[in-house]
Order: C-alpha cells, then structure tokens, then sequence
C-alpha cells in the first residue's frame, strides 16, 4: 500500500500531458498489485490465489518500468524511493508464489 502511495505522488509532479498518459497507467499497475493479491486470497484455493500473485507480479513488473522511465525523464528522488518498494515488492511476491506452490 505504501508503493501505492508513492505512485499517487509521484504522478501529481507529473507534467499535465503526461498525468494521463504514463502517470494514469503507473496508478493503476501500482493499484493492481495489492488488489490482484486480496482478490486471490479470497478466491477458491491455493490454486487461483497463486494466479492472481502471479498477475500481481506482471503488474509490479510493468510499474518498475513506467518508474524508470520516469526517473529518466524527470530525474525525480521520488522514482528511486518507489523503485526500491517495488523491488521488496517483487521479492515478497516471489517469495509467496514460490510458499504457496510448495507447502501444502
């Protein structure tokens, strides 16, 4: 949730032109990491909750590039904070994909 928040600031010191462009699709790749992973957790079995984690791992994946671009283009501290997030992001979610398809 806190990436979420990163995102949501950073896309307010966006230029105008790009807010609804690249800053519109970082908020909802950013969105879709917490909500792909409650979606799974409340589905049908380990099965499915390990689908949506892998959608959610895709979606952190798309966000860490939109945040390199940005911090290329608007050389922003803010993009570094929020790359460092979506890493740990991007290990936790490994880290429980690979939990939830070993252990029974």
């Amino acid at each position: 949730m806190e990436l979420v928040l990163q995102c949501y600031q950073i896309a307010d010191t966006l230029l105008s032109r790009e807010m609804y462009a690249l800053g519109n699709q970082m908020t909802r790749a950013a969105v879709s990491i917490p909500s792909n992973i409650a979606e799974g957790y409340r589905r049908n079995g380990r099965a499915e909750y390990v689908h949506f984690c892998s959608i959610a791992s895709g979606s952190a994946a798309e966000l860490e590039t939109q945040l390199i671009i940005i911090k290329d283009v608007y050389k922003t501290a803010q993009a570094d904070k929020a790359l460092l997030l979506v890493t740990e992001v991007q290990k936790m979610l490994y880290a429980l994909i690979r939990q939830l398809r070993t252990k029974p």
